[in-house]
């Protein structure tokens, strides 16, 4: 086969380019710190990148669910605790109003201060969290208790729950209900309290004292859902625990994956820095004679 100068020129031209399509590859890696740049430089590791980007993605959604679901509990446990200190103070109160050595006006201070712990309770079942009633289910544009009519009030018994991980939903809400009492129960705060409020003003401490056990019977149903509100927060924090475990794994497998080794790219740039050039040199003495070196 006949090998002519042009064929030597565009053989050189074309190793020439594909010095320089590696150089500039190790350029982009350097300058990025990536060593994927298209699907045809690793097509396994790629598929492999999006497959952790995707779970990074997931879980960070799943933090940012769990992150308000803790912000709910940790204020939901604010409140149930102060229903909490408001029923100890009433039964104290109770407590020294049956004792029957209290004149009637002492009785009417204690049932004075009763009253303004029913105030105190209404407060707190229509407290909100971020602009939204927390006792009242779903219906959280609206309070549990709009009026003083306790026994007849109407309240969502709804869940609000929040996806945590993949499958895995949390309830954060306690009804009024499930704190308060319904309308029909005995033992319902509002009422049992109104109830030892007007024996009092009435100068009755022997009908105040035979509430007590209502007042009881309500304490303990409430403990009985702050430990609960409690132990759906212990576990909410075992779950942050472990989205954090899985961010950070995650991340490390994408960065094995996508990050290039600097060292070695540093070296492999003075590599092709170095072959780029020689081709240069050796192409400039490939094309060097012309016609006129030979009509000299």
């Amino acid at each position: 086969m006949r090998v002519t100068p042009k064929m030597i020129s565009d053989q050189m031209l074309n190793n020439l380019n594909r010095n320089l399509s590696r150089l500039e590859k190790v350029q982009w890696q350097l300058s990025t710190g990536r060593k994927i740049s298209k699907p045809s430089d690793d097509p396994v590791g790629l598929n492999y990148a999006l497959r952790y980007r995707s779970e990074l993605a997931a879980n960070q959604q799943y933090q940012r669910n769990l992150d308000s679901a803790l912000s709910w509990l940790e204020n939901a446990d604010i409140m149930v605790g102060q229903v909490v200190n408001v029923i100890q103070r009433a039964r104290e109160l109770t407590v020294q109003g049956s004792t029957g050595s209290n004149s009637a006006q002492s009785l009417q201070a204690i049932a004075a201060e009763i009253d303004q712990l029913i105030e105190q309770l209404r407060e707190i079942a229509n407290s909100r969290f971020n602009g939204k009633y927390i006792f009242n289910g779903q219906r959280t544009d609206q309070p549990p208790y709009p009026d003083d009519d306790f026994a007849a009030a109407q309240f969502d018994t709804g869940k609000i729950e929040f996806e945590v991980g993949r499958g895995v939903t949390i309830a954060v809400n306690q009804h009024a209900g499930e704190i308060f009492g319904e309308g029909t129960e005995t033992d319902n705060l509002f009422i049992v309290l109104g109830q030892i409020r007007d024996a009092l003003r009435d100068n009755d401490p022997e009908a105040a004292e035979a509430l007590l056990g209502q007042l009881d019977s309500r304490m303990d149903k409430v403990l009985e859902k702050w430990a609960d509100i409690g132990a759906r927060y212990n576990r909410l924090e075992l779950m942050d625990n472990r989205l954090k475990d899985n961010t950070l794994n995650f991340t490390n497998l994408l960065s094995k994956t996508e990050d290039a080794d600097l060292a070695e790219v540093i070296i492999n740039l003075r590599t092709e820095e170095n072959i780029y050039r020689s081709s240069l040199a050796a192409g400039a003495r490939i094309i060097q004679p012309s016609l006129i070196d030979f009509l000299r």
